[in-house]
Order: C-alpha cells, then sequence, then structure tokens
C-alpha cells in the first residue's frame, strides 16, 4: 500500500505506485497516475486527467491537473504530465490541456520549480529548467531545456523561451527569447548571453566564444532577421551549439526580442 495519510482523500479509480507517499488532507482525483518515489504534501489537489513520473517533491497546497481558464474549454478529457525528478513547491498551479492545442500541459524532468509558479493550459516546457518564484505562463507558451526564469517573470501567451536563456526578476515576456539569450526588462530586452551559465554545464570556451559571436550578430551588426540566420548559418561550421539557436528562428511566430 502507498504511505497515504489517514486524513487524505484519494479516489479508488486513482493508480498510484507502492511507495508514493501522500500527505494529510491531500486530495486525489479519479484520473490521477503518479509512479513510483514520488512525494505529495499536505493540502494538495491533483486532479482530472494527471500523470506525474517517478522520484517528484511536490509540496503543500499546490493544485495541478484542474481545468484551463480558458472559456472555451467545455469539459474536454485533456491532460497534464509531469516527468521525472521534478521539485514542485507551494502554492503552484499547472493546468490541463485544451482541444485546441496539444491537449496536454507538459512538465518534462529534473525541472526545479519554486513557489506560485503558474504554468497554463498547453504549455510545454522540456528538461532542467529553473522558475524562481512567482514566474507566470499564459497559454502554449515552450521553455526550452535548461532555461531559467527569474522571479515574477510574466510570459505571454504562444511566446517560446530558449533553451539556456535566462531572465531577470520582474521580465515581461511578450516575444519569443533565443536560446543562449540573456533578457530583462519590461518588455523584455536582450542583454547578452547566459555565459555563466553556459560555463557551469560544460561549454567549452570556443563554444562560449562562438555564441557570443552568434549574439552580436544577431544583435549588433544592423542586419535584419534573415540575413541575421544567413550569417549564422555559415558560422555553423565552426560551433555546432549554434544549431539550437538556428532552429529556434526558423521556428519562431511571434518574432524574437530586439
Amino acid at each position: 500500500m502507498a504511505a497515504i495519510h489517514s486524513t487524505a482523500i484519494v479516489h479508488r479509480g486513482a493508480q498510484l505506485a507502492a511507495d508514493v507517499e501522500v500527505g494529510a488532507y491531500t486530495v486525489i482525483g479519479e484520473h490521477v497516475q503518479i509512479d513510483a518515489g514520488t512525494h505529495i504534501g499536505p493540502h494538495a489537489v491533483i486532479t482530472g486527467h494527471t500523470k506525474i513520473g517517478r522520484n517528484n517533491r511536490i509540496f503543500q497546497f499546490v493544485s495541478l491537473g484542474e481545468a484551463p481558464q480558458d472559456k472555451k474549454y467545455a469539459g474536454e478529457p485533456t491532460q497534464l504530465e509531469i516527468g521525472n525528478g521534478n521539485t514542485i513547491r507551494e502554492f503552484c498551479t499547472f493546468n490541463c490541456g485544451t482541444v485546441q492545442d496539444a491537449g496536454v500541459t507538459r512538465l518534462g524532468n529534473d525541472n526545479w520549480v519554486m513557489a506560485y509558479v503558474h504554468l497554463a493550459h498547453d504549455c510545454q516546457i522540456g528538461n532542467n529548467a529553473i522558475f524562481a518564484n512567482n514566474s507566470q505562463l499564459a497559454g502554449h507558451v515552450r521553455v526550452g531545456d535548461f532555461a531559467i526564469l527569474g522571479g515574477f517573470t510574466a510570459v505571454h501567451q504562444f511566446c517560446h523561451i530558449g533553451a539556456h536563456s535566462i531572465t531577470a526578476i520582474g521580465t515581461v515576456v511578450l516575444q519569443d527569447i533565443p536560446p543562449y539569450v540573456t533578457a530583462s526588462g519590461n518588455t523584455a530586452q536582450p542583454y547578452g548571453i547566459n555565459s555563466e551559465g553556459l560555463k557551469r554545464r560544460g561549454f567549452t570556451v570556443d563554444a562560449i566564444a562562438s555564441i557570443k559571436r552568434a549574439y552580436k550578430t544577431l544583435y549588433k551588426s544592423g542586419l535584419g532577421v534573415e540575413d541575421a540566420k544567413a550569417e549564422i548559418g555559415r558560422q555553423l561550421a565552426q560551433c555546432a551549439e549554434l544549431q539550437i539557436l538556428l532552429d529556434f528562428l526558423a521556428q519562431s511566430t511571434r518574432g524574437i526580442i530586439r
């Protein structure tokens, strides 16, 4: 039997691995699945068609899998999927997806999510990201691997946040932030690359120098975006790490911060 506190309410249709821990007064709904090694704190509410992977630490007072805050939602059985090894702190709210998009909101693996973070419907979050307190994502936002959102960062719907990027406290994001970029302000503007983060993740000195060169091509050369993409494409031969930047620019639909 899972270690379920006597005051918790777990629907008999829910599927919990044998070693899942559930704290006092937590409520778990009928269609919830929770895999091995996951700990759920007290006073949490986990509902909807929610699937939670292995070895997650979910703290008290979270709300996971509730209906999306979208007036078009009509009760469809959309989903929330949470991967493995995530830390989800107090008062976070993650909503299910909508049929107008992927139908599922996803949080990948090994993410560090601090208090009061909101992931709206159809958000797609990668791995190893950090969300500082009160980061707020509107619907349909995508966040790449190892991205860091500073406290009180607010992201407009449909924006994409590139891998290895970082935002300062209180950043308001209305357009896409490319990979590797440091962003700050209301509205967000670029302020160089996330050099320190890249060093910590083992990027070589040469790779960081090449990424900095690509940043200057994109933001300091006076070239338009299309011409800058072409020039970065020529730089790719010397730095394979630029591929994710080129792919991101090719897929951007809201335009990038400038």
